[in-house]
Formats: C-alpha cells, structure tokens, sequence
C-alpha cells in the first residue's frame, strides 16, 4: 500500500499524523526519564523519517534557520573547553537533533494540529500522573506538592499551565462545532485540578497573564493596522512604567506573597548567587554545555547537598540565563537570547504590523509563557524538554514556506484573474499553444 506524501509532511492534509507526532512527543518530554530510551527513540521515529520522504521541503529556505544552527554549532564546538567532555558531546549531540526535530515538525505541522496533539499528549500525561498520585514534600518551605510521575511541581505545573493555554486558544482560534468544545471540557478542568494541587507558583503566576495578553491581541484584529501599531506602543510603554514602579514600590513581594513565596524565591535567589560567582571563572565561554552539574564535581556536589538533592541529577540554576552563562559564557548566553527576542517579535510584529494570524497569536503567547519562566525555570537550554521543542517550533515558523501548486491549479488561478474562470472546464483539455513549455 502506497501512502501519499501529503498525509505525512503536507499542513493542510497531515492533521492525523501530525497530532499523533506531537503527542508522541509530549508524552517523551515528560516521562522518558521513567520509561528510558524507547521513548527518545519513538521521538526520533515520527520526525526525522519526514526528511527522507521530500528532503527538498526542509532544504528550502534553510538559511532561515541560521540563528539556532549557530547556537547548536557553537554547543557542539564547547567540548573543545569543557571540563566534562564527555558529557558535553553527548548531550550535545541529543540537543543539536532535538532542534532538528523542532525544525521538521515546523515544516511539516500546522499550529493548529499542533494544538490538537498537545491537547491529546498533555491530557494522556496528566491521567497517569493522576495514576501515579505521588507526592513530594518541599524541605525548604515544608509544603507538600503533588508530582505525580514527574521529578518536581513546577514540571507537572508547567504541563497543566500548557494544557489550560492550548484548551483556551483552541476552543478560542480553532473550535469546530460543540463536539470541539465538548472534548475540550474534560482537558481544561483536569489541567487546572492539576496546576491547583502541585502548587506551582511560578505556572499559576504566569498563565493568567499570558492569556490576558492573548485576548487582547485576538481583540485587535477588529482594529485597523494604524490603529493596532499605535495601541501597541503605548500599551508597552505602559508595561515598562507599571513594571519599575512595581518594582519600587514593593508590589512584588505582595505578589509572591499571594502564592506562598518570599523574596528570596525558596532559596533560589542564593542559588543565583552561586551561579554568578561561577560565571566569573570562565566569563566568556562557560565551563561547557551541561558540564557543571556533573557527578563529582566540587560545586556540583555542595549545592546538590545544600538543597538536599539526594539524586544528585535533574538539578540547574533556577534562571535560564544563568545557567547559560555559567555553561557557555556570554556567547552562549546572548545567542539563546537572541532566539528568544527574535521568535517573540517576529510574532508580535507579525500580529500588530503585517495581516492579521492567529498563528501568530497563538505562538507569541508560547513564547510570552516561555519567556516569563525563564527568569526562574530552565526550560530552553536541555534536549526532550517541551519548552526547547516549543522554543525552536515556534522560532522555525516565522518562515513562510511558498505554496506548492500543480500546473493546472496555477492555470487556473491565472484564467481567475483574466475573467475567463466560466470558460475555464471548457478549455481545460485544450493545450496552450503559445505555451513554450
């Protein structure tokens, strides 16, 4: 039996397989820790075979795609300086085919069976969670969270956070019918039970706002390009006063108060403080990509000591742009940067200054998500995570890739234009004879 192409790597025809590829996925990014490398390799198997079915679709415009190439070059290349070398090519390797990954699935899925596979994963996720029904108890603020499979609250929060954001913008941008909003219902309310009971500051905190903001940018579509440039600059205007008055006028403890926190963030503002003091060894180049936190290393071992990591793995800086420093410098620190600040306004630029997408709302909404975690999470520098996955995705679809069009369906756009579309059956059969090809 032969399968069609389209219903493999075509957008508009592969909603099936795609939101299995992505659901595929998720259920890697959450649980191959716990069911080993058959997950990894099932990863691997509904993205990177799509390159051999039309390896043309994924060479053209490549070049697009030179910020993150870099960035996994000069991953790759900090071996040479590592102190774990072989830790740092190894992992290396995974996250330079994690990003391929990210970039076949830009190529080949659309956001909105995006959407859908997340839905599918993340409510599939959640249930065995729910199955598992672990519980961990936080030493350093003495409360006791729900994980359920996970290692930590703040993974199972960010997955509810995903689930309650794509349910909203689906049943928002994508809803088809009540039997959309039907099967909807159950994922919502199970993601939301889910953020509820892990405590998850930093998801419950984030997520309203994100969602804000979605909705008044899904709102500007009713006003006119000018109109959306002008309420733009003054609303970010706006953020930026709101944001340093806050900040002096103490309004931040009182929010971290509201979810439990303190100003030292549970200990994660003296974990900051280390990750500096280690910056200023090896300021330029890091130490190596994932070469810090490495079994018998000093430092590794006093902090995992200190924050009773009794496993002695799974453990980082708390803030993305730290734990770059300290592995790749400020070379590695600025291009990850720069990833960032390009997906987000090319996103934005492309909802408030081009033709209104809801494509584009939708990612810009990941990517405000992503970014707030950032500061206090790191979710974009490590392979099978669904934050890097989204990160890249996200970054790879401000590309526009051309429509592939068949010969007759051109000739018939052009008869179209001409004013001939009625007499278009009846000379369908006719060649062209002016037509040197």
């Amino acid at each position: 039996m032969k399968i069609p192409k389209s219903l493999l790597i075509d957008p508009e025809r592969n909603s099936v397989y795609g939101a299995f590829a992505v659901a595929v996925s998720i259920w890697a990014f959450s649980y191959s820790v716990i069911f080993g490398q058959v997950l990894i390799l099932a990863y691997y198997a509904v993205w990177l075979p799509l390159i051999l079915v039309d390896y043309r679709r994924f060479l053209r415009q490549l070049s697009s795609a030179w910020l993150p190439l870099l960035f996994a070059a000069y991953v790759c290349s900090s071996v040479f300086w590592s102190q774990a070398p072989g830790v740092t090519v190894r992992t290396a390797i995974q996250y330079f085919s994690h990003i391929a990954c990210a970039y076949v699935a830009a190529r080949t899925v659309s956001v909105r069976t995006l959407t859908i596979g997340a839905l599918i994963g993340i409510f599939v996720v959640l249930l065995y969670s729910l199955k598992v029904a672990n519980y961990s108890e936080d030493v350093l603020d003495g409360t006791v969270n729900f994980v359920g499979a996970f290692a930590s609250k703040n993974q199972i929060g960010f997955v509810g956070s995903l689930g309650i954001y794509f349910c909203a913008v689906f049943l928002a941008f994508y809803r088809r019918g009540r039997l959309s909003f039907i099967l909807a219902v159950p994922i919502v309310l199970l993601s939301a039970y889910v953020l509820v009971v892990s405590h998850s500051a930093t998801s419950m905190a984030s997520i309203p706002a994100v969602l804000a903001l979605v909705a008044l940018l899904a709102m500007s579509k009713l006003l006119s390009r000018r109109y959306r440039r002008v309420i733009f600059l003054i609303g970010a205007g706006l953020l930026v006063v709101v944001a340093f008055v806050a900040l002096n006028l103490g309004l931040m403890d009182f929010v971290l108060g509201l979810f439990g926190k303190d100003s030292t963030l549970t200990g994660r503002t003296y974990l900051w403080e280390q990750g500096w003091n280690a910056v200023q060894k090896s300021p330029i180049l890091g130490v190596g990509y994932a070469a810090y936190w490495v079994q018998g290393f000093a430092e590794a071992e006093r902090l995992w000591n200190e924050f009773y990591i009794t496993t002695r793995t799974g453990f980082h800086f708390h803030n993305t742009y730290i734990e770059a420093l300290v592995e790749l410098g400020f070379v590695g620190a600025m291009l990850v940067s720069l990833i960032m600040l390009r997906t987000l306004y090319g996103h934005v630029s492309a909802v408030i200054f081009r033709t209104w997408q809801a494509d584009s709302v939708i990612l810009f909404g990941v990517m405000v998500l992503l970014l707030i975690r950032s500061f206090v999470e790191v979710e974009i520098l490590n392979p099978y995570i669904m934050g890097s996955f989204l990160m890249y995705f996200s970054f790879f679809k401000l590309t526009r890739l051309p429509v592939t069009r068949t010969r007759r369906s051109l000739a018939l756009e052009q008869a179209e234009a001409r004013g001939e579309a009625a007499d278009w059956p009846r000379h369908a059969g006719r060649p062209a004879a002016a037509d040197p090809s």
